[in-house]
């Protein structure tokens, strides 16, 4: 039941809302326009505020569900931490949409709210902050994944809660490398300046 639900968890993370709402709402491939990510933020850029917000509500749904149909299947809290690394392995890799997914940041945002709702507060607190004073939205994201390792081991959450979060930190630091180098050379795009597309 353990394995099964970590494949369950696998293909909820692999069901790509960016992708769908992008092919729905303009009838493109979000991955052919902005940064090339599948993600919230860069449909945000792209389609604007009302599908960036519902991809990023459904994306952080699809950790919520991932976890919970784990912890429905197992009870325990070991699966119930790994079935939150599967989910965002999904979402960054989706083996319905040729393993060509997005950052999982928002996947994470459901998935850390299923290891503590108050971990969850914190980090989300100083991401809003920092995006708020640098207007780097990758710049939070990576605050997030930061942030949460410690915050669950000062909050005494079971270890492997702690061991999942650090996996997800270098999930996401892998995922955000390009985003990182333009950072550092001052080249990183800020929220609010729109992408150049082509929706035609």
């Amino acid at each position: 039941m353990v394995l099964l639900s970590w494949v369950l968890s696998y293909l909820i993370g692999s069901i790509s809302f960016s992708y769908l709402i992008a092919k729905k709402v303009a009838g493109i491939d979000i991955r052919s326009h902005g940064s090339g990510n599948a993600g919230a933020t860069n449909t945000l850029r792209v389609l604007g505020k009302g599908p960036g917000i519902a991809v990023l509500l459904l994306d952080a749904v699809k950790g919520i569900a991932a976890m919970g149909l784990t912890h429905l299947m197992t009870g325990d809290p070991a699966a119930y931490a790994v079935a939150g690394l599967f989910v965002i392995a999904g979402h960054n890799w989706p083996i319905f949409f040729g393993f060509r997914g997005g950052k999982g940041i928002a996947t994470t945002l459901g998935v850390v709210l299923g290891f503590s709702p108050l971990a969850f507060l914190i980090a989300a607190v100083m991401a809003v902050v920092v995006i708020a004073i640098t207007r780097f939205v990758s710049l939070g994201s990576l605050v997030i994944v930061t942030v949460i390792p410690f915050t669950l081991y000062l909050l005494d959450k079971p270890i492997s809660f702690i061991w999942a979060s650090l996996a997800i930190a270098i999930f996401a630091y892998i995922r955000h490398y390009n985003n990182i180098r333009n950072l550092l050379s001052g080249n990183e795009r800020k929220l609010g300046e729109k992408s150049n597309r082509k929706l035609g």
